[in-house]
């Protein structure tokens, strides 16, 4: 089934200076100043063993949870992170931290392959006791996706090799087989590095263990769930888990019977993405048909506009259809960068434009706004209305998304391109050269572009001599009149599904220019997003906006966007390291009229004021404030 695979971040070299700035930022800040705080959490320090026990940094919550189970997993995403850009530029301090931290995690490992610093550490007598709440497998995956990334960035395979055989331990202890146990992870994440690794290596036994996780996944086979059997096994009463059910770790049914997106969110992205990469792996139809299910639900009646996901801060997950409060957003930055995942690999088994459109939509709003403009502060959750309080932190005692915004971005040039046997795709824009096999041959594409600013894009190919194969260019859902053409001659723009397929014999030399016009636009929500009601958001191009509280001299909750008003784009150079903003006449109530009283009889009067939007990635950049995603209208 699997008819495309997209091309790893080490094969393409970013060009354009939207990306190129982000990965500068990313290898020259964000990760030293990673690592100084991992340093300083102790996180760092953790995974160099033996030592004298040192007491808990975190301590336990009534649950007997503490955050410092999974620390493992935030070196795990770092060196992932690190090697993705190291890719973009080589760095030899950063390059020599990596094998730092490898010296310290292969001296750490049990003679059995066992890799878990917390439990070799504190709790050995319990490894494998309590999967449900305690991230063993969870840190595994991580690290495994760290050994994956440093492979591809730089050849060597030290780290894998040690990956390997916490592997073979994991394949060892968990089956069907007699003696081994039937369980799999209470966070899912391991599923998808086991694919990479099997990418990586041709190595069958990652394929088979990432499917054996995914099909035994919330299958009771008539008898007892396992993460009651071994909370039993520990002493406990099943139905004291505090989140009373297992739809928060999607385990309540078999995967390829689950229609319904509920639980922790980032949980849920992750074994999507799990669960498409082996479908296309194995050609199951089955679970196909369970992503795609579980896709139109999200995306139908669960997602933020700014490709946001999950509501609650309870269960840091999804709630009810419809359910998409402004103020109160959680839209962990985790989620979306999971999404991306998710959409990238289902463009893998089917080159639809909606998926294309999904991973740009998380990618360059509710994904990049976790990353500061300086690289060293972060959103955990990403509100869509704000009184000014909410703001960026330099570090959290669960630093997940610290690390998770920044190995997507620094591994961002692997969602560029998508190649078949006689086909390559183009999924994104914003300069990005590659050379790509294809037909028998291969071929080097350069795309050129100003995007996401400008919807001007020009693709030059070198193929290796004339070669016939074709060629599909996104056009992205939000586009209206889309133009193209070839060496200078016109082409019909007809997508298909969102991608405009064009298939000759190319010559070295051969160029295609495709516009993309980017207007301004309003958005509504469904008519039961009760929160949205009444209101409207501005979208241009890729970029969804909101107005900060420094652009508007009125209040920003005050605002009114009249119907009638045009919306103009201008590109600001001076503002925030040259952004385009949105510009329109608006209208906003005068409290001062208003008096003393809180209610009264007739609207306050408005008088007319000038609108500024932003793109919502970048907010938050010039201090706290005000702001809003969806204005009156």
């Amino acid at each position: 089934m699997r008819t495309y695979a997209s091309v790893p971040f080490s094969d393409v070299t970013i060009t354009g200076p939207f990306w190129s700035e982000r990965l500068e930022t990313v290898l020259a800040r964000t990760i030293p100043s990673q690592l100084e705080k991992l340093e300083q959490s102790g996180i760092r320090g953790s995974i160099k063993l033996p030592k004298p026990l040192p007491p808990l940094t975190i301590p336990r919550q009534s649950n007997n949870f503490t955050v410092q189970y999974f620390w493992d997993s935030d070196i795990g995403k770092w060196i992932e992170a690190a090697a993705c850009a190291i890719s973009h530029r080589r760095d030899a301090a950063i390059e020599a931290e990596i094998e730092a931290m490898i010296d310290d995690l292969e001296a750490a490992q049990q003679p059995d392959g066992y890799l878990n610093c917390f439990y070799i550490e504190r709790e050995p007598e319990n490894r494998w006791t309590n999967l449900r709440d305690n991230h063993e497998l969870y840190n595994l995956g991580h690290l495994l996706e760290g050994a994956v990334a440093y492979y591809h960035a730089t050849g060597k395979d030290r780290f894998l090799s040690v990956m390997e055989r916490a592997m073979d331990h994991v394949a060892a202890t968990f089956g069907r087989g007699e003696g081994q146990k039937r369980g799999y992870p209470g966070h899912q994440e391991i599923e998808i590095a086991l694919v990479r690794a099997w990418h990586a290596t041709g190595k069958r036994k990652f394929l088979d263990l990432a499917t054996y996780f995914i099909d035994e996944r919330g299958n009771t086979d008539g008898v007892e769930h396992y993460f009651d059997i071994e909370a039993r096994a520990r002493g406990e009463d099943p139905k004291a888990y505090w989140f009373e059910n297992y739809e928060y770790g999607q385990a309540h049914l078999p995967v390829r019977e689950q229609t319904k997106v509920v639980g922790h969110a980032v949980r849920a992205m992750y074994m999507y993405t799990a669960m498409a990469d082996l479908a296309a792996e194995h050609g199951d139809d089955a679970l196909k048909a369970a992503c795609e299910a579980l896709w139109r639900d999200v995306t139908e009646k669960r997602m933020y506009v700014t490709g946001g996901f999950g509501p609650s801060e309870h269960n840091e997950g999804f709630t009810k259809d419809y359910d998409l409060p402004n103020d109160t957003a959680y839209a962990e930055t985790c989620a979306s960068v999971a999404m991306v995942f998710w959409a990238a690999r289902m463009l893998n088994l089917d080159l639809d434009g909606q998926y294309a459109d999904i991973l740009e939509l998380a990618l360059y709003n509710n994904a990049l706004a976790g990353l500061s403009r300086d690289g060293e502060h972060y959103f955990y959750d990403n509100k869509l209305e704000s009184d000014g309080s909410h703001h960026r932190w330099a570090w959290h005692e669960c630093p997940c998304c610290t690390m998770n915004v920044s190995r997507l971005v620094a591994s961002v040039a692997g969602y560029f391109y998508g190649v078949a046997e006689t086909e390559i795709a183009v999924h994104l824009y914003g300069g990005a050269t590659a050379t790509l096999p294809v037909a028998g041959g291969r071929v080097t594409l350069t795309e050129t572009s100003d995007y996401p600013w400008d919807g001007a894009v020009r693709i030059a190919l070198e193929p290796e001599g004339t070669r016939t194969f074709t060629l599909s260019l996104r056009v992205p859902g939000w586009c209206h009149g889309a133009t193209a053409s070839v060496n200078g001659e016109a082409l019909e723009v007809a997508p298909e599904r969102g991608y405009l397929k064009i298939t000759r014999d190319w010559a070295p030399g051969d160029v295609v220019e495709l516009n993309l016009p980017m207007q301004a636009e309003r958005l509504y929500a469904h008519p039961d997003v009760r929160q949205d009601a009444g209101r409207v958001a501005l979208r241009r191009g890729p970029l969804v906006y909101c107005c900060e509280q420094h652009d508007n001299p009125a209040p920003v909750n005050r605002l009114r966007l009249p119907s009638d008003a045009p919306v103009t784009a201008r590109h600001a150079s001076d503002l925030l390291g040259g952004i385009t903003v949105l510009e329109a006449r608006a209208e906003a109530e005068d409290a001062d009229a208003w008096g003393g009283n809180l209610y009264a009889t007739r609207r306050a009067p408005s008088s007319e004021t000038a609108l500024t939007a932003v793109p919502y990635y970048i907010w938050c950049n010039r201090g706290q404030t005000p702001m809003q995603v969806w204005l009156q209208e």
